[in-house]
């Protein structure tokens, strides 16, 4: 089968996703949207589109049948809802909102139309995170103990959508989500119950109202996790996952934008250290080929993020967020 897709916010990650998807087994990209309809046309030139047209105009169209939704935060909820509305596969950016309740809203959505949905927390696709889960459920490193993980850049000037409140600005949401979304993900593949709560949170609400540095730790009962997340600086990209019998550590966690982390390095109690080469991919391409095989399976969660992974992880967010007023 080959899936049709529609890129519905033609902004600089839709680049991304757009040369990730023509690397796809599966999909093609066929449509581009836009609240500006000459963006969405110069965009479908650029990546050999076919039609463009405004998010209404793309929606209405029978020959689409996945979308991708990349505009702002506080765009995601209603283009996410009225595209499962419509028929159609989704796969939307991270966060998938900005709040708890336009969460649940969507994800209520996603359930009503039957079709694929899925966040697109990327790390969570590749050989890094199959490796990644099998140790976990081997029981090589033991039990779960403590997860330190982080995920902080210096953005080149204080303007514009990550330093606006208007458009749910701000780390946490940004980059803060993924080492959050990380503790959620190895608690799930250690068959935990997902069940987690911020106990202690600290951070910089700059002058532009939106949070430019903040860490926190999250409680899973024996298992916890100290994240950090920043827009104004770099922060080592190294997690460290602890066990009772061992530690996981992985460099650049988080990758490039095309491509994800390449190595782990796994130390048992009293042993020396085994290291594990994975191949370069591109976690795009990885994304779209999971709604395609959902989408031939008549299958609407992904089991690589599912929707309870996903409410857990925005109602972190929010208590992470709301910690810092």
């Amino acid at each position: 089968m080959t899936t049709r897709w529609a890129i519905l916010g033609p902004g600089a990650i839709s680049r991304d996703f757009a040369r990730g998807l023509a690397e796809s087994q599966h999909g093609v990209l066929f449509a581009v949207g836009s609240s500006d309809p000459e963006r969405a046309a110069d965009f479908a030139s650029n990546f050999n589109a076919e039609v463009s047209g405004n998010y209404a105009d793309i929606l209405a169209r029978d020959d689409v049948d996945a979308v991708y939704v990349a505009t702002v935060h506080t765009g995601h909820a209603d283009l996410a809802v009225a595209a499962l509305e419509a028929g159609k596969a989704v796969l939307c950016e991270k966060p998938l909102t900005h709040t708890v309740e336009e969460t649940t809203r969507v994800l209520d959505a996603a359930a009503r139309s039957g079709r694929p949905f899925l966040e697109a927390y990327k790390f969570r696709f590749g050989p890094l995170a199959d490796e990644l889960r099998t140790i976990i459920r081997s029981g090589e490193i033991g039990e779960l103990r403590h997860l330190d993980a982080a995920f902080g850049f210096e953005a080149p000037e204080r303007t514009g959508r990550l330093f606006d409140p208007a458009v749910a600005g701000g780390a946490i949401l940004d980059v803060g989500g993924y080492p959050v979304s990380l503790t959620v993900a190895v608690a799930s593949w250690a068959g935990l119950e997902l069940s987690a709560s911020v106990v202690e949170a600290e951070g910089i609400v700059g002058d532009t109202g939106v949070d430019e540095s903040a860490t926190a730790q999250i409680d899973l009962g024996e298992f916890t996790a100290t994240v950090g997340t920043s827009i104004v600086e770099d922060l080592p990209s190294t997690i460290t996952l602890r066990g009772t019998l061992g530690v996981v550590e992985i460099p650049g966690m988080w990758g490039e934008r095309d491509s994800g982390a390449t190595s782990l390095t796994v130390t048992g109690t009293g042993e020396a250290p085994r290291t594990v080469e994975v191949a370069r991919v591109n976690p795009f391409m990885l994304e779209a080929d999971a709604v395609s095989l959902a989408i031939a399976e008549d299958q609407p969660e992904i089991p690589e993020m599912t929707w309870a992974e996903s409410a857990l992880v925005a109602s972190l967010l929010a208590d992470w967020r709301a910690s810092l007023d």
